[in-house]
């Protein structure tokens, strides 16, 4: 699966999950850094059929009213340590693939996933 992961998401997120076998690129590998804006992130995951990974909720804002991005994982596990947010995705990165495969808009915190139709 190809994941973006967005800016107030650590660039150690992007390299766990390449590290367990998914393309992925952080906000940070792109030209503009973190300062790339919202809608070309959005076009980005369309056009290289990419997962936002972000918390960002004005992004959950333009896939219910546009559909974009394509697909969409929304993280709210709050601000915890990046190790803690690190264990949560190793722990449950095969749920998440499997959710994204057959649905647009997943949400992951502390306690799991939640799969919106």
């Amino acid at each position: 699966m190809n994941f973006l992961v967005d800016a107030q998401l650590p660039r150690r997120l992007s390299r766990l999950l390449e590290s367990l076998g998914h393309d992925a690129l952080h906000t940070l590998d792109l030209p503009e850094k973190n300062r790339t804006p919202d809608e070309r992130l959005r076009h980005l995951a369309s056009g290289g059929q990419m997962v936002l990974v972000t918390k960002d909720g004005d992004f959950v804002d333009s896939f219910l009213l546009r559909g974009l991005p394509p697909k969409l994982l929304f993280v709210t596990a709050g601000n915890i340590p990046n190790d803690d947010l690190l264990a949560i995705f190793r722990a449950n990165l095969p749920l998440i693939v499997n959710a994204l495969s057959a649905h647009s808009f997943v949400e992951i915190d502390r306690s799991g996933l939640t799969v919106h139709a």
